[in-house]
């Protein structure tokens, strides 16, 4: 169903592997066209120390990017990779990376605990990326909005979120602004960490 954010009339759908060909043609052709500092699939989440280091030893010789976006199709083809697309006038225009907390690896790569080993208690969102004609329109507080109807539905006991502490706005937040989670009716529950994520927690029951 589309609905209206700001200007723009968008329609948000769960990724699936029928999907993979818009997550890909968003992250290629829209994702990053404002020369963003991240050039990703968001495929590294999901993955451990242990697979980061085989991937990088399938790339020598090869095209890191072809490798990284092997890796992503392999996640969403499994169903390691998860969240939702963001679609306007038919085109993918947005995404944030939301699955169950158990489902992250308990030794990532990046230091950030988005682990935690009980399956179906806390879905975390752990970053958004907004195709920069679409930023400031309500499309990221829309994706958050559905993951946290989606995981009521769903039975979770809470929706959790790492936001980083900054002194001013930064255009890439990947993670999300702390003032998007406080808007959605998020509450502090554990201070910056050395990398300066704050872990804020919505409670669904």
């Amino acid at each position: 169903m589309a609905k209206p954010t700001g200007n723009v009339a968008i329609t948000i759908k769960p990724l699936t592997s029928e999907l993979s060909a818009d997550y890909f043609d968003f992250f290629e052709n829209r994702a990053f066209t404002d020369d963003s500092p991240y050039r990703c699939y968001c495929q590294m989440y999901q993955m451990s120390k242990e697979q980061a280091k085989a991937a990088l030893d399938n790339a020598k010789g090869r095209d890191p990017g072809r490798v990284s976006r092997e890796v992503a199709q392999k996640q969403i083809e499994d169903g390691v990779l998860r969240g939702y697309l963001a679609y306007a006038d038919g085109k993918a225009i947005g995404w944030c990376n939301a699955n169950d907390r158990a489902n992250y690896p308990c030794d990532p790569l990046y230091d950030v605990p988005f682990h935690a080993p009980v399956e179906n208690r806390e879905k975390a969102v752990v970053c958004f990326e907004i195709a920069p004609e679409y930023r400031g329109k309500g499309v990221a507080t829309a994706l958050l909005n559905r993951v946290i109807a989606d995981a009521k539905i769903e039975g979770y006991l809470a929706v959790v979120s790492f936001p980083v502490l900054r002194n001013e706005r930064y255009e890439w937040d990947s993670h999300g602004p702390l003032r998007l989670y406080e808007k959605a009716g998020f509450n502090k529950v554990a201070e910056a960490d050395k990398n300066g994520h704050v872990t804020m927690r919505k409670e669904l029951k």
